[in-house]
Protein backbone atom coordinates (compact mmCIF):
# COMPACT_ATOMS: atom_id res chain seq x y z
CA UNK A 1 0.00 0.00 0.00
CA UNK A 2 2.15 3.43 -1.50
CA UNK A 3 2.22 6.04 0.72
CA UNK A 4 1.63 9.51 -1.17
CA UNK A 5 1.58 13.21 -0.43
CA UNK A 6 -0.28 15.71 -2.94
CA UNK A 7 -0.82 19.23 -2.86
CA UNK A 8 -4.85 19.55 -2.91
CA UNK A 9 -7.87 21.87 -2.40
CA UNK A 10 -10.27 20.12 -0.44
CA UNK A 11 -14.32 19.76 -1.72
CA UNK A 12 -16.24 17.88 0.37
CA UNK A 13 -16.75 15.66 3.23
CA UNK A 14 -19.62 13.78 4.77
CA UNK A 15 -19.87 12.07 8.06
CA UNK A 16 -18.82 8.28 7.85
CA UNK A 17 -19.40 5.95 10.52
CA UNK A 18 -19.40 7.15 14.16
CA UNK A 19 -16.28 10.39 14.08
CA UNK A 20 -14.78 10.06 10.12
CA UNK A 21 -15.38 11.57 7.76
CA UNK A 22 -15.33 10.90 3.67
CA UNK A 23 -13.25 13.72 2.08
CA UNK A 24 -13.34 14.44 -1.87
CA UNK A 25 -10.26 16.92 -2.77
CA UNK A 26 -9.06 18.04 -5.84
CA UNK A 27 -5.11 17.47 -5.93
CA UNK A 28 -2.98 18.90 -8.64
CA UNK A 29 -1.07 15.77 -9.60
CA UNK A 30 -3.63 12.47 -9.30
CA UNK A 31 -7.24 14.72 -9.72
CA UNK A 32 -9.94 14.35 -7.40
CA UNK A 33 -10.18 11.58 -5.05
CA UNK A 34 -12.07 10.65 -2.12
CA UNK A 35 -10.51 9.20 1.15
CA UNK A 36 -11.37 8.41 4.62
CA UNK A 37 -10.28 10.55 7.11
CA UNK A 38 -10.29 8.84 10.85
CA UNK A 39 -11.82 10.11 13.78
CA UNK A 40 -11.88 13.97 12.43
CA UNK A 41 -15.34 14.69 13.86
CA UNK A 42 -13.81 14.42 17.29
CA UNK A 43 -13.49 17.76 19.31
CA UNK A 44 -9.70 16.86 19.07
CA UNK A 45 -7.97 15.46 15.97
CA UNK A 46 -4.93 15.89 14.40
CA UNK A 47 -6.34 16.96 11.08
CA UNK A 48 -7.66 20.85 12.34
CA UNK A 49 -9.22 22.97 9.50
CA UNK A 50 -6.65 21.34 6.87
CA UNK A 51 -9.93 19.51 5.72
CA UNK A 52 -12.60 22.41 5.92
CA UNK A 53 -14.13 23.26 2.67
CA UNK A 54 -11.63 24.75 0.04
CA UNK A 55 -8.85 24.84 1.94
CA UNK A 56 -5.02 24.68 0.62
CA UNK A 57 -3.46 21.58 2.25
CA UNK A 58 -0.99 19.25 1.65
CA UNK A 59 -2.73 16.12 1.93
CA UNK A 60 -0.81 12.52 3.24
CA UNK A 61 -2.82 9.82 2.25
CA UNK A 62 -2.39 5.38 1.28
CA UNK A 63 -3.71 4.68 -1.48
CA UNK A 64 -4.76 0.78 -2.58
CA UNK A 65 -4.65 0.04 -6.24
CA UNK A 66 -8.47 -2.02 -5.45
CA UNK A 67 -9.85 0.86 -3.02
CA UNK A 68 -12.42 3.65 -4.13
CA UNK A 69 -11.35 5.24 -1.28
CA UNK A 70 -7.86 6.02 0.30
CA UNK A 71 -7.09 6.52 3.73
CA UNK A 72 -5.86 9.80 4.61
CA UNK A 73 -2.94 10.17 7.74
CA UNK A 74 -2.70 13.77 7.86
CA UNK A 75 -3.16 17.05 6.26
CA UNK A 76 -1.15 20.10 6.44
CA UNK A 77 -2.14 23.34 5.73
CA UNK A 78 -0.77 25.50 2.73
CA UNK A 79 -3.26 28.39 2.04
CA UNK A 80 -5.09 30.65 4.34
CA UNK A 81 -6.54 29.72 6.99
CA UNK A 82 -9.23 32.13 7.22
CA UNK A 83 -12.50 30.65 5.60
CA UNK A 84 -14.32 29.09 7.76
CA UNK A 85 -14.48 32.76 9.74
CA UNK A 86 -16.64 33.97 6.52
CA UNK A 87 -20.14 35.36 6.64
CA UNK A 88 -23.26 33.37 6.64
CA UNK A 89 -24.07 34.47 3.30
CA UNK A 90 -20.40 34.09 1.66
CA UNK A 91 -20.25 30.97 3.44
CA UNK A 92 -23.34 29.44 1.15
CA UNK A 93 -21.35 30.93 -2.25
CA UNK A 94 -18.21 29.10 -1.10
CA UNK A 95 -20.22 25.87 -0.03
CA UNK A 96 -21.95 26.60 -3.87
CA UNK A 97 -18.50 26.66 -5.61
CA UNK A 98 -17.14 23.61 -4.01
CA UNK A 99 -20.53 21.84 -4.51
CA UNK A 100 -20.14 22.48 -8.42
CA UNK A 101 -16.40 21.65 -8.30
CA UNK A 102 -16.97 18.30 -6.82
CA UNK A 103 -20.10 17.22 -8.81
CA UNK A 104 -17.95 18.48 -12.02
CA UNK A 105 -14.68 16.89 -11.80
CA UNK A 106 -13.90 13.71 -13.11
CA UNK A 107 -11.65 11.38 -10.54
CA UNK A 108 -8.40 10.54 -11.03
CA UNK A 109 -8.14 13.38 -13.88
CA UNK A 110 -5.63 15.88 -13.19
CA UNK A 111 -6.15 19.44 -14.97
CA UNK A 112 -3.61 21.89 -13.88
CA UNK A 113 -5.63 24.85 -14.72
CA UNK A 114 -8.81 24.15 -12.89
CA UNK A 115 -6.52 23.45 -9.85
CA UNK A 116 -4.77 26.81 -10.32
CA UNK A 117 -8.23 28.35 -10.63
CA UNK A 118 -9.33 26.87 -7.50
CA UNK A 119 -6.55 27.99 -5.83
CA UNK A 120 -6.98 31.64 -7.35
CA UNK A 121 -10.81 31.82 -5.76
CA UNK A 122 -9.09 30.11 -2.29
CA UNK A 123 -6.62 33.26 -2.16
CA UNK A 124 -9.34 35.72 -3.33
CA UNK A 125 -11.78 34.57 -0.75
CA UNK A 126 -9.06 34.88 1.52
CA UNK A 127 -8.43 38.69 0.92
CA UNK A 128 -12.47 39.25 0.81
CA UNK A 129 -13.03 37.67 4.16
CA UNK A 130 -10.21 40.12 5.74
CA UNK A 131 -12.40 42.88 4.21
CA UNK A 132 -15.81 42.05 4.99
CA UNK A 133 -18.49 44.47 6.29
CA UNK A 134 -21.46 43.49 8.32
CA UNK A 135 -23.86 46.01 6.73
CA UNK A 136 -23.80 43.81 3.15
CA UNK A 137 -25.72 40.95 3.40
CA UNK A 138 -24.13 38.87 0.56
CA UNK A 139 -20.28 40.21 0.26
CA UNK A 140 -19.40 41.78 -2.95
CA UNK A 141 -16.37 39.70 -3.19
CA UNK A 142 -18.32 36.59 -3.19
CA UNK A 143 -20.03 37.04 -5.66
CA UNK A 144 -17.23 38.29 -8.00
CA UNK A 145 -15.57 34.92 -7.03
CA UNK A 146 -18.84 33.03 -7.98
CA UNK A 147 -19.06 34.46 -11.47
CA UNK A 148 -15.50 34.13 -12.22
CA UNK A 149 -15.18 30.58 -10.79
CA UNK A 150 -18.41 29.49 -13.04
CA UNK A 151 -16.96 31.25 -16.24
CA UNK A 152 -13.88 29.74 -16.26
CA UNK A 153 -15.51 26.18 -15.44
CA UNK A 154 -17.60 26.43 -18.43
CA UNK A 155 -14.31 27.53 -20.11
CA UNK A 156 -12.45 24.89 -19.14
CA UNK A 157 -14.94 22.17 -19.59
CA UNK A 158 -15.35 23.11 -22.90
CA UNK A 159 -19.49 24.07 -22.51
CA UNK A 160 -19.15 27.72 -22.72
CA UNK A 161 -21.59 29.02 -25.42
CA UNK A 162 -20.38 32.14 -27.58
CA UNK A 163 -20.86 35.10 -25.93
CA UNK A 164 -20.33 37.34 -28.89
CA UNK A 165 -22.99 35.80 -31.32
CA UNK A 166 -26.48 34.96 -31.44
CA UNK A 167 -26.44 30.82 -31.08
CA UNK A 168 -29.68 30.95 -33.29
CA UNK A 169 -28.92 33.40 -36.46
CA UNK A 170 -25.06 33.53 -35.90
CA UNK A 171 -25.16 36.76 -36.15
CA UNK A 172 -22.52 38.93 -33.91
CA UNK A 173 -24.36 41.11 -31.18
CA UNK A 174 -23.71 44.83 -31.60
CA UNK A 175 -21.97 46.56 -28.69
CA UNK A 176 -24.67 47.54 -26.98
CA UNK A 177 -27.40 45.20 -27.92
CA UNK A 178 -28.61 43.43 -24.96
CA UNK A 179 -28.88 39.37 -25.73
CA UNK A 180 -31.39 36.77 -24.02
CA UNK A 181 -31.13 33.25 -22.68
CA UNK A 182 -33.32 30.22 -21.67
CA UNK A 183 -33.34 27.07 -20.04
CA UNK A 184 -34.33 25.34 -23.80
CA UNK A 185 -31.59 26.54 -25.55
CA UNK A 186 -27.51 26.42 -25.17
CA UNK A 187 -26.60 29.58 -25.23
CA UNK A 188 -27.71 33.70 -25.56
CA UNK A 189 -29.77 34.99 -28.72
CA UNK A 190 -30.91 37.96 -29.78
CA UNK A 191 -34.04 39.72 -29.10
CA UNK A 192 -36.20 38.50 -31.89
CA UNK A 193 -35.86 34.96 -30.47
CA UNK A 194 -36.68 35.57 -27.16
CA UNK A 195 -40.14 34.32 -25.62
CA UNK A 196 -41.91 34.50 -22.31
CA UNK A 197 -39.32 31.99 -20.58
CA UNK A 198 -36.23 34.00 -21.70
CA UNK A 199 -34.14 36.05 -19.58
CA UNK A 200 -32.49 39.38 -19.99
CA UNK A 201 -28.94 39.08 -20.34
CA UNK A 202 -27.53 43.25 -20.76
CA UNK A 203 -24.40 43.89 -23.04
CA UNK A 204 -22.47 45.56 -19.54
CA UNK A 205 -22.57 41.49 -18.49
CA UNK A 206 -21.08 40.27 -21.88
CA UNK A 207 -18.36 43.06 -21.09
CA UNK A 208 -18.16 41.74 -17.92
CA UNK A 209 -17.44 38.21 -18.90
CA UNK A 210 -14.88 39.41 -21.81
CA UNK A 211 -12.77 41.21 -19.02
CA UNK A 212 -12.91 38.09 -16.79
CA UNK A 213 -11.65 35.62 -19.93
CA UNK A 214 -8.58 37.96 -20.41
CA UNK A 215 -7.51 38.43 -16.85
CA UNK A 216 -7.35 36.97 -13.03
CA UNK A 217 -9.79 38.09 -10.79
CA UNK A 218 -7.51 40.41 -8.87
CA UNK A 219 -6.35 42.10 -12.10
CA UNK A 220 -10.05 43.29 -12.89
CA UNK A 221 -10.84 46.97 -12.50
CA UNK A 222 -13.33 47.10 -9.38
CA UNK A 223 -14.90 49.61 -11.63
CA UNK A 224 -16.21 46.97 -14.08
CA UNK A 225 -18.52 45.08 -10.96
CA UNK A 226 -21.39 46.73 -11.86
CA UNK A 227 -23.76 44.51 -9.80
CA UNK A 228 -26.52 44.10 -11.64
CA UNK A 229 -24.20 43.10 -14.59
CA UNK A 230 -22.58 40.47 -12.21
CA UNK A 231 -25.48 39.12 -10.62
CA UNK A 232 -27.02 38.76 -14.44
CA UNK A 233 -23.81 36.89 -15.50
CA UNK A 234 -24.13 35.02 -12.15
CA UNK A 235 -27.68 33.76 -13.52
CA UNK A 236 -26.84 32.77 -16.87
CA UNK A 237 -23.78 30.75 -15.38
CA UNK A 238 -25.94 29.19 -12.73
CA UNK A 239 -28.30 28.26 -15.31
CA UNK A 240 -25.96 26.69 -18.18
CA UNK A 241 -23.75 25.24 -15.30
CA UNK A 242 -27.12 23.32 -13.91
CA UNK A 243 -27.55 22.48 -17.32
CA UNK A 244 -24.44 20.74 -18.20
CA UNK A 245 -24.66 18.80 -14.81
CA UNK A 246 -28.40 17.99 -15.71
CA UNK A 247 -29.52 18.79 -12.26
CA UNK A 248 -29.61 21.22 -9.88
CA UNK A 249 -27.49 22.17 -7.66
CA UNK A 250 -28.28 22.29 -3.56
CA UNK A 251 -26.50 25.25 -3.28
CA UNK A 252 -28.64 27.08 -5.32
CA UNK A 253 -31.28 26.67 -3.31
CA UNK A 254 -29.09 28.03 -0.24
CA UNK A 255 -28.19 31.09 -2.27
CA UNK A 256 -31.49 32.19 -3.41
CA UNK A 257 -32.35 32.12 0.67
CA UNK A 258 -30.13 35.09 1.43
CA UNK A 259 -30.32 36.72 -2.00
CA UNK A 260 -32.52 40.03 -1.17
CA UNK A 261 -35.80 40.21 -1.72
CA UNK A 262 -35.60 42.52 -4.58
CA UNK A 263 -34.01 40.44 -6.38
CA UNK A 264 -35.33 38.21 -9.31
CA UNK A 265 -35.46 34.25 -9.05
CA UNK A 266 -32.35 32.18 -10.44
CA UNK A 267 -34.10 30.77 -14.09
CA UNK A 268 -34.40 27.05 -13.78
CA UNK A 269 -32.12 24.32 -15.17
CA UNK A 270 -34.47 23.09 -17.75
Amino acid sequence: MPSRESEAVILRSYPYRDADLVVSFYTRDRGKLRGVAAGVRRPKNKFGVSLERLAHSRVFYFQKETAELVTLQRAELMGPANLWKASYSACVVLDLIAETADQMLPDSEPHDAYFRLLKLIVDESSRGISQESPSEPIQAWAQRALAYFLLWAARLGGWLPPLDRCIESDVPFADDEPAYFSPRKDGLFRASFSDSESWLFPAAARSLAQAMLSRRIDGIDPTAWHQPAALDLQRFLLQRTQAQLEGRLRGVEALRAVMSAEEPPFPAAG
